[in-house]
């Protein structure tokens, strides 16, 4: 009987670095979190340390690894958010601060500074620019680099690398100085169907400094996800993550499409004839703060307002288009911590950890107790926009802000249950907002929705998407799919499976199935259509108070 293996999946999300030990077939074998540092100097500027994630990346994994032989850790994977990371010479950190503080280093992914950046490269019109749905987004990192010379321009001066957080984490765990084509292709404007940076669209970005030395300062060895870096664990960081020298380190991908790739191997179980296996046919959620939306097809689809189509972004081969919004999770806390029945609520059942289980508990209650047949009819005189925080896709507008309408006086537990199964719906309809989107763009049909995250584990956010996409969902049995995904990567860089795309099917395991509720289709096609009107309506508000138009 062979030796049962083992890779390790690092996975730094938004607030937590995270590590699992995986077996070759994708089962999490155990896994460890740790908090990380964000600081909010002012509002929308979010700044975090790669120092104080570094440390906790060794935490974690030092945890996940304790007590078995290391030699039968075959590889490791990282990913993490899409935030961006300023070093100086000898790898120093450099502030991205007006604070002017060495360790707050990384402008943090959801950070807006760069709102002015943004706008005046978009006004370029620059050809490359058809792959990020025709405008880069504020959150990407050459409007962040740009802020960064405008604003701190000792800090830019001093710049010796500058990474994608995934690719720092490889650099740092093999000193080798390389970039994932999933990080530069997807935040950072590098052409992938000439394989190489584009020196013109830099010029006009007014950032010719980051030519300099064939492209070194933002990276001049590009490699596809699931490549095997240098000779692997340095033995500084091997000693730091309690690993053996030499384990094979694959290239990163970013967070959400760690996920992706671990969900696009998942299928159904046996008599589930809907959940397919043509992974064309999927389209993967990562739902958690905010929620990316991954789906990969063999022809390129360019679609406005959506990202992509990037070439080779997670399996070689495909082309991937990225939707999202903004905030997710995040804004379901919001509403519910904004209501003033919130701490009342929280002090009955003894914290948050269930106030998501009473409200979809009580939904049902309140519907029946108003003679209602299905719980979505709540929401029939109460309408969302979701966009509190702008809109990523497929508008791509950071300036939209959310709309409701149907408030009355009540304030009670019913009004909150309400209105937070209202902007559960909200983030549905935006979902479908973002598939009709492709739909128009000459995309072919998707057959699956698959979710993985936090949201993934609530089954009200679930059942909403595949009612109102009129598409079956699948739950991963594996909760952690960003994890297997990332662990899957070290799979594929040790050889132990041929490629990314086998690692993927060997490592995705089987789901549950919820179908959608065909008795709830027409209510869901006129929500929509009061959905489209909310938009077109902000754009008519903002005519009239005279604001200027994307």
């Amino acid at each position: 009987m062979s030796e049962k293996v083992y890779f390790v999946g690092v996975d730094v999300g938004t607030g937590s670095a995270r590590a699992a030990l995986v077996s070759a077939d994708g089962k999490v074998e155990k896994q460890a979190v740790q908090e990380i540092k964000t600081w909010t100097p002012e509002p929308d500027y979010y700044e975090q340390s790669s120092e104080n994630i570094w440390q906790a990346v060794c935490k974690v994994v030092k945890n996940v690894v304790g007590g078995i032989d290391k030699s039968r850790v075959k590889g490791i994977g990282f990913d993490a958010t899409c935030s961006l990371v300023v070093l100086g010479t000898n790898g120093q950190p450099l502030t991205v601060s007006k604070t002017g503080k060495a360790e707050q280093n990384i402008i943090l992914w959801m950070d807006h500074r760069a709102e002015l950046e943004t706008k005046q490269i978009n006004a370029s019109k620059h050809p490359l620019l058809k792959y990020v749905g025709g405008q880069v987004s504020l959150e990407m990192e050459i409007p962040k680099l740009l802020w960064l010379k405008r604003n701190l321009t000792t800090t830019f001066e001093s710049l010796w690398r500058a990474f994608d957080l995934p690719d720092f984490l490889t650099w740092r765990a093999t000193d080798v100085d390389t970039r994932s084509l999933c990080s530069v292709v997807c935040k950072w404007n590098y052409d992938a169907e000439a394989q190489s940076w584009n020196a013109e669209y830099l010029r006009a970005a007014d950032l010719e400094e980051l030519t300099r030395n064939q492209f070194e300062a933002i990276g001049s060895d590009v490699q596809p996800p699931g490549q095997p870096v240098g000779n692997g664990l340095s033995a500084r960081a091997a000693e730091e993550l309690g690993l053996n020298v030499g384990i094979v380190v694959s290239t990163s991908l970013i967070d959400a499409h760690a996920g992706a790739l671990g969900m696009f191997g998942c299928r159904g179980e046996t008599g589930n004839s809907n959940a397919v296996d043509d992974v064309q046919g999927k389209m993967a959620l990562i739902a958690g703060t905010s929620t990316c939306h991954m789906s990969i097809t063999r022809a390129a689809c360019f679609a406005k307002g959506v990202w992509g189509p990037y070439q080779d972004a997670i399996i070689p081969g495909y082309y991937l288009n990225e939707g999202g919004q903004s905030i997710a999770g995040h804004l379901l806390d919001h509403v519910l911590k904004s209501h003033q029945c919130y701490a009342a609520l929280k002090k009955e059942i003894g914290g948050d950890k269930y106030i998501y289980q009473r409200l979809n508990e009580t939904l049902p209650d309140i519907a029946a107790a108003r003679g209602l047949s299905e719980v979505c009819h709540l929401t029939e005189d109460i309408h969302v926009w979701p966009d509190l925080h702008g809109n990523r896709s497929p508008i791509a507008d950071p300036t939209l802000r959310g709309m409701i309408t149907g408030l009355d006086m009540t304030r009670g537990f019913e009004s909150l249950a309400i209105s937070y199964l209202a902007f559960t719906q909200a983030l549905a309809y935006g979902t479908r907002h973002i598939i009709e989107n492709l739909y128009e763009h000459q995309r072919a049909a998707f057959q699956t929705l698959l979710f993985c995250g936090g949201l993934a584990k609530n089954p009200l956010y679930v059942q909403c998407h595949a009612d109102i996409c009129n598409l079956p969902a699948l739950i991963p049995n594996e909760e952690e799919m960003v994890l297997v995904g990332a662990a899957a990567l070290g799979a594929a860089a040790s050889k132990h499976y041929d490629s990314l795309e086998s690692a993927s099917k060997a490592m995705g395991g089987t789901g549950q199935l919820l179908k959608p509720n065909p008795n709830t289709i027409e209510y869901h096609n006129r929500k929509f259509q009061v959905f489209l009107k909310m938009l077109e309506n902000q754009r008519e508000y903002r005519c009239i108070m005279g604001a200027k138009k994307y």
